[in-house]
C-alpha cells in the first residue's frame, strides 16, 4: 500500500518539509527543513542577504514565499545541488527526531509519495506523473537508517 502525504495536519504530515521539526546543520539551527532548503538557494548568490532573512521568518510558509520569489537571484549551481541539499536536510530531520524516525521506519518498504497537486518535481502532481523526488529521498533515508548507514 502506497503512503501518500502532503499537509502537515494529515496522516504522515511529519514527512512534509513544513512540519515543525527543527534541524541543525553546520552549527546553525533551522525551524524547519523548508527554512533550510529555501535559504540554501541564496548561499553565495547576489542575494545572499536572504539566507538570514529566511532563517528568521516564523513559518515555513513565509520561508517558501521568500525563497520562491522570482525577483530574487539564486545561486548559479542551484539545479545541480538542490537534491543533495534536500537529502541532507531530510536525513538530518529524521536522525534528530526519534518520534518521526519511528514513523518513517514503520512504513517498511512501502512506496512514499508526496501527494502535491501542483508539484511535479518534488511530488506526484495532480495526475500522479510527477517525479516524486521528496518521496524518493524519504525512502532513501529510511533505507539508510534501517541499514545503519546514516550518520
Amino acid at each position: 500500500m502506497t503512503i501518500y502525504f502532503y499537509k502537515v495536519e494529515d496522516p504522515y504530515g511529519c514527512f512534509s518539509n513544513f512540519s515543525q521539526h527543527g534541524i541543525c546543520i553546520n552549527g546553525q539551527d533551522w525551524l524547519t527543513v523548508e527554512h533550510y532548503y529555501q535559504a540554501q538557494k541564496f548561499v553565495g548568490s547576489a542575494d545572499e542577504r536572504l539566507v538570514a532573512m529566511i532563517r528568521a521568518v516564523p513559518t515555513p510558509q513565509a520561508a517558501a514565499k521568500l525563497g520562491r520569489d522570482p525577483n530574487h537571484r539564486i545561486r548559479p549551481e542551484w539545479e545541480a545541488v538542490k537534491l543533495l541539499i534536500m537529502g541532507e536536510a531530510v536525513k538530518t530531520k529524521f536522525l534528530t527526531h526519534a518520534d518521526i524516525q519511528a514513523i518513517l521506519l514503520a512504513t517498511g518498504d512501502r512506496l512514499i509519495v508526496e501527494n502535491s497537486p501542483t508539484d511535479y518535481y518534488w511530488g506526484c502532481g495532480c495526475d500522479q506523473t510527477g517525479q516524486n523526488h521528496l518521496g524518493k529521498i524519504l525512502m532513501s533515508v529510511r533505507r539508510e537508517i534501517s541499514e545503519g548507514l546514516a550518520n
